[in-house]
């Protein structure tokens, strides 16, 4: 029986279906956990195959891949140093299950199979595993390991089956995506198992973008007595070394580096940067294309792509129309040069006019409507996307929540795009997050310090300028109303009549809630982009396009 314990927390940033590349990472991690002097090195769930890995599990050529990586990451415990637990796809009998496996010694010492497979939200993990069993401790070393999988430990039944069965430290591996406040519930939940069980928890979450998933890390070890001994940095690999010692029977750890994480308005800046970097670099683009336009929108999406991608790898276009603002066409180029960023100007006009002189003949007398202004964002979304065909680069559109929400977009116009860092984000946080950006600069990003988005961008009222005088509220409520609408129509799933109760005009509640409903065809043509709320569109809310119920309740 041993009394120390080194367990090094991997938290790594993996690659869906890059399996080799994975195994190589977690080589690498392996060593630096060696130099530690750590006996265990635990890293995320499913960190060889990436997380989710969707279909990609049930084709036999990745499985057998998989397999052969974990053989070889195996043969890296041969010679001693620190065994390995990895979350990684197992197949047993044609069954396929989410998997922690133990490497040690050179071979696959042991394996525990998830037992709770979410199926809500993001979550669709039934789909292509099969459960296991209620667990029981793994013995690494003397020591009997509680071992979970991410949702395993969302509820008692696991922790309380691994109590009873010997476990002395419960080790959690963990692909848990990125939520505003998501971060105090996962402490509260690990709080409660510890509380229940009196063990001590290990909580290894991975790092990085995955499509709309972004995984924030900050990862974290609780003591017996779930006071709080390490925690490592949030949106960032990191390897968090802690030291274990038995004393009278049960095991303490001493106090390791400790990096609280950042919430409110920090945490989902983070997002944004770290889901555009990994989509645009994990998928090979040389860089992105915005169109920039001189409004919020846009300034805060060429904000983010500076920080996450740098200048040199962000191009952006101005494409005024014979509406376009004087003050729009400074405002955009100052907000170039505040950023550091090229910006081409190329005028539609001549593409509205060629439209104009084509439909007219089919349009007759019928007077100028959304139609002539849905030509102009579309004269747009093509000369980004011929700019993109030429260039390799990727657009982004730069559409956010509340207009997405009510179909305040045009398909193949404003809507054009490979990715919407914006998607998730109501109108009132694109906001507070320009402010916010221009007073802070988190570690790790890539652009300037200090303004980044010009005031009179943040101050002006926001407009399309796709005719005289325009303004969005001349068609929509004023955005703190619609969002506040929206909070409960959305994010709290709330009906009709339970919106009028907070305050609100029913007549305007109802108009909103029409709006959101017939703009779900919209939604479904549009880019992937961040998940930043509890109910991201796309993921978490789906609702089917052809519906006749518009039940307010």
């Amino acid at each position: 029986m041993t009394d120390a314990l080194s367990i090094a927390l991997a938290q790594l940033n993996p690659t869906v279906g890059d399996v080799l590349g994975n195994a190589a990472r977690l080589r690498d991690a392996h060593a630096e956990a060696a130099r530690l002097g750590a006996d265990l090195m635990v890293a995320s769930e499913l960190a060889l195959s990436g997380y989710p890995p969707e279909d990609l599990v049930v084709r036999p050529s990745f499985q057998e891949t998989v397999r052969r990586e974990l053989d070889g990451l195996a043969a890296a415990t041969a010679e001693g140093g620190p065994g390995i637990l990895v979350g990684a796809p197992w197949v047993e009998d044609g069954i396929v299950y989410n998997a922690a496996v133990l490497l040690d010694g050179g071979r696959v010492a042991d394996i525990r199979r998830k037992y709770d497979l979410p199926n809500y939200g993001v979550f669709d993990e039934k789909r292509v595993f099969s459960a296991g069993p209620l667990p029981g401790p793994v013995n690494f070393r003397g020591v009997r390991l509680g071992v979970m999988i991410c949702e395993d430990m969302w509820t008692d039944e696991v922790t309380e089956c691994l109590e009873e069965s010997g476990a002395e430290i419960l080790v959690v591996i963990n692909g848990s995506p990125f939520e505003v406040d998501k971060a105090d519930e996962r402490l509260n939940l690990a709080v409660a198992r510890v509380t229940e069980s009196r063990l001590p928890i290990v909580y290894v979450n991975q790092v990085g973008g995955q499509d709309e998933l972004v995984f924030d890390g900050s990862s974290f070890v609780l003591d017996s007595g779930a006071a709080l001994r390490g925690q490592a940095p949030s949106w960032r690999e990191d390897m968090l070394a802690t030291s274990w010692r038995r004393e009278n029977g049960a095991w303490q750890c001493e106090t390791a580096d400790r990096h609280p994480p950042p919430e409110g308005l920090a945490a989902i800046y983070e997002a944004m940067t770290l889901g555009l970097r990994d989509y645009v670099t994990k998928n090979g683009f040389p860089g992105v294309i915005i169109g920039l336009s001189g409004g919020i929108d846009s300034a805060l999406t060429a904000a983010v792509a500076v920080d996450a991608l740098g200048a040199a790898r962000v191009r952006c276009v101005m494409m005024p129309s014979p509406y376009t603002s004087p003050e729009s066409l400074e405002d955009a180029a100052q907000a170039a040069r505040l950023l550091g960023i090229a910006l081409d100007e190329v005028s539609i006009e001549p593409a509205m006019e060629a439209f104009d002189a084509m439909l007219r003949p089919l349009f007759g007398n019928a007077g100028a409507d959304t139609t002539e202004e849905n030509i102009q964002a579309r004269s747009r979304g093509m000369t980004l996307m011929a700019l993109s065909n030429k260039t390799g680069s990727m657009v982004l559109s730069t559409g956010n929540k509340s207009e997405m929400s009510v179909g305040y977009a045009t398909l193949y116009g404003d809507m054009c795009g490979g990715y919407s860092v914006l998607k998730d984000v109501y109108k009132t946080t694109v906001f507070a997050l320009a402010r916010w950006r221009n007073a802070n600069l988190p570690p790790g990003m890539l652009g300037p310090r200090g303004r980044a988005i010009p005031e009179r961008i943040i101050v002006k009222p926001p407009s399309a300028e796709l005719k005289p005088d325009q303004r969005d509220e001349d068609t929509l409520p004023p955005y703190e109303v619609l969002d506040r609408i929206l909070d409960g129509l959305v994010e709290r799933d709330m009906g009709v009549d339970a919106v009028v109760a907070e305050g609100f005009d029913r007549a305007l509640v109802l108009r909103v809630w029409r709006m959101l409903l017939g703009a779900e065809y919209k939604r479904r043509q549009a880019p992937p982009g961040v998940k930043i709320t509890r109910r991201a569109f796309g993921r978490d809310r789906r609702y089917p396009i052809v519906n006749a119920f518009r039940g307010r309740d």
